[in-house]
């Protein structure tokens, strides 16, 4: 069976003519969720000619299965809990507690990475656009949502190229808009869906923010 996008690069491409109605528009911000949704963002932020930046985001992983989401967390303090797998598997409170602890680190720690000196971007009043390279239990975009809206943005858009149905439908209207090119069914798993879904690395991050910067610098947007 083939899959859906080659990679990351060429989703983000098809994505970005999905929302090129927010094209040149001055109050456009895209932001990426750090690592996997970054190289999608870069190419809708480059299509719609808008600044790009990142919300950092940490997935809970359940103690028997990391991939699992128990809940994530967000800048700003955010932590999202997902409550139908924390009743399921049973995860005991220090469990919940050690997990929270880790990930705060790490949040910090990609937070300092990433921005390397800038600023947070003002989000008051402009229109978001939060991408990521797909949804799956819908944990980890909802505590970004959520870091977001704390900021009162004008419009909030979800866009990703893949979703889990389930997910989609439960995060439609925690949004202005949500737009998932795919919602197959059954769903695999978000890297069902990349014919190369190979882990993004830190370094690559922080090569398409500083390229994303510098090209806003050259044209003084």
């Amino acid at each position: 069976m083939s899959s859906d996008f080659q990679n990351r690069t060429e989703a983000g491409r098809i994505l970005a003519e999905r929302l090129g109605h927010y094209a040149n528009q001055p109050d456009v911000i895209v932001l990426g969720l750090p690592r996997g949704g970054v190289p999608v963002a870069f190419e809708v932020a480059k299509r719609l000619r808008a600044p790009l930046d990142v919300v950092v985001v940490r997935k809970l992983g359940s103690p028997r299965d990391s991939e699992l989401a128990m809940g994530a967390l967000a800048e700003g303090g955010v932590r999202v809990l997902n409550q139908p797998v924390l009743r399921g598997m049973d995860v005991p409170d220090d469990a919940l507690k050690t997990a929270t602890e880790n990930q705060e680190r790490e949040l910090e720690r990609r937070v300092i990475t990433y921005r390397k000196g800038f600023q947070a971007p003002v989000l008051r009043d402009k229109t978001v656009i939060l991408v990521d390279d797909g949804i799956a239990t819908g944990s980890v975009m909802r505590a970004a949502i959520q870091s977001i809206k704390a900021a009162h943005p004008a419009r909030l858009v979800a866009a990703v190229p893949t979703s889990s149905r389930e997910a989609a439908f439960e995060l439609r209207p925690e949004v202005d808009e949500l737009v998932a090119l795919l919602t197959p069914e059954p769903f695999f798993g978000v890297g069902g869906s990349y014919a190369d879904f190979r882990q993004t690395s830190d370094e690559e991050v922080c090569a398409l923010l500083h390229q994303a910067r510098s090209s806003r610098m050259a044209m003084n947007l």
